[in-house]
């Protein structure tokens, strides 16, 4: 079984910073894409960034700038530094993996963490 824990969200004021993080555990053969989306309060969930195992990444366009995704591939984890904050980033981040799983015969699939809040105040 494959999970993903995320940590680091909180409540910070405007210009602040916050760094997430998420780790994933589990029967897990290999990992290949992992992100973060977040979804504002009565919005649909967005791709926040996303990195590749070769460290290509993308980004939304809100957040280019001020957000930076990385991974350390050694540990299973994904960062998302976020510096800037404004209060239009408020919203619950997730945290999103593409993981071959050894109990799911190596299939890739798609796995998401539970997500943690975060809130930027005016």
């Amino acid at each position: 079984q494959v999970q993903l824990v995320e940590s680091g969200g909180g409540l910070v004021q405007a210009g602040g910073s916050l760094r997430l993080s998420c780790t994933a555990s589990g029967s897990i053969f290999s990992i290949n894409a992992m992100g973060w989306f977040r979804q504002p309060p009565g919005k649909q969930r967005d791709l926040v960034a996303r990195m590749t195992t070769g460290g290509s990444t993308n980004y939304a366009d809100s957040v280019k700038g001020r957000f930076t995704i990385s991974r350390d591939n050694a540990k299973n984890t994904v960062y998302l530094q976020m510096n800037v904050l404004k209060p239009e980033d408020t919203a619950v981040y997730y945290c999103n993996a593409d993981i071959s799983d050894l109990l799911r015969g190596g299939v890739l699939s798609d796995y998401w963490g539970q997500g943690t809040q975060v809130t930027v105040s005016s």
